[in-house]
């Protein structure tokens, strides 16, 4: 049976088919509804149910998302909620992004090279015929034959049509797909995805000052955003903190400091957690939004941005509202959840 979803502040109210999510059916109408990993791990994508009944796509005790919101308080997953009546959801609807269409195309395998020792960099190019249009920081998912998914940020910023998609993959151990990367996938190769995805992107009204963090390949979104604003001459201040456990794992770190060289409005800082003895490192240490509240003792004028392990953005969120007043709508996240395997 189809059911009717209404959100509140902003009096949308859209259809939901048997068996689908609120989230998806929000997507295919061209809403936009909080969300992140899509795989009930995040607890980004968060309402408040405040008439109807719902079950979960996913068996809840599975959920680790749910230990990220206020169940008690009636709040609910919208990636796994499919409604078992008509609904009332309050719900904070971030801007639409207007005109991205989510699309499954093709794609061409047309670099890999190694960043790291356990960071590739893949290229891909979509047929010339096709547009893929895609905001700074937004991410896509491979699809893979058995069904699953894996999602990857892109690490450039939107181009011309023809342009390569760039992405920074971390070897995962018993990871299948990343494995893959690594050992066996050649160019040439064919591969298939599907979106942009995400709500991680710039938003370019706003006139605050930028903080950025990321913990490891987060960096890859956050390189899209920092490009994109250079590209578009957008001179706000932007303070990019990127932390990772030795200095080989800044494996993109000459081009943080270009940026700093040739931009006068962008600082950046690097944060080791275990630096290594050879690393001789005089920079700083420990874990990276520490850091941040160590140089900065009020954020509530900051926008922020962070990528990386939930740990870390999960801390950082929690620590910059509680200690420094940042104000909860202005912090933007991919958190690198992964979303569990299909049965």
């Amino acid at each position: 049976m189809t059911y009717q979803v209404y959100t509140r502040p902003a009096e949308h109210h859209f259809a939901v088919n048997p068996n689908e999510t609120i989230l998806e059916a929000a997507l295919r109408q061209g809403l936009t509804l909080p969300y992140g990993c899509r795989g009930g791990s995040c607890g980004a994508c968060v309402g408040k149910l405040a008439e109807g009944n719902i079950r979960y796509l996913t068996d809840p005790e599975k959920l680790k998302g749910l230990d990220r919101i206020d169940v008690k308080n009636g709040e609910i997953l919208l990636c796994q909620a499919i409604p078992e009546s008509d609904l009332i959801i309050d719900v904070h609807e971030p801007e639409r992004i207007a005109d991205i269409d989510i699309k499954k195309l093709p794609c061409r395998v047309v670099q890999l090279g190694k960043l790291a020792d356990d960071v590739m960099l893949l290229g891909v190019k979509i047929p010339e015929k096709e547009r893929f249009a895609f905001l700074a920081g937004q991410y896509v998912d491979f699809l893979l034959r058995d069904g699953q998914r894996r999602s990857f940020s892109l690490a450039n910023p939107p181009q011309e049509n023809g342009g390569m998609l760039e992405f920074h993959v971390r070897l995962i151990p018993n990871g299948i797909f990343t494995a893959h990367v690594f050992n066996q996938m050649k160019e040439k190769d064919i591969l298939r995805i599907e979106g942009p995805f995400g709500q991680f992107y710039l938003r370019e009204q706003s006139e605050r000052p930028i903080l950025m963090l990321a913990g490891g390949t987060g960096f890859a979104p956050i390189k899209s955003v920092i490009e994109y604003s250079l590209k578009q001459n957008i001179q706000r201040p932007i303070h990019f903190y990127w932390g990772a456990r030795a200095q080989k794992d800044l494996y993109l770190e000459s081009l943080a400091e270009s940026w700093v060289k040739n931009h006068s409005h962008i600082q950046y800082t690097p944060v080791l957690s275990e630096p290594l003895e050879e690393d001789h490192w005089q920079g700083r240490t420990g874990f990276v939004h520490e850091a941040i509240l160590e140089d900065y003792a009020d954020l509530s004028e900051y926008d922020v941005y962070a990528c990386g392990p939930p740990i870390m953005v999960n801390s950082a969120k929690q620590t910059f509202i509680e200690k420094r007043g940042l104000d909860a709508e202005h912090f933007f996240a991919d958190s690198f959840d992964f979303a569990p395997p299909k049965s």
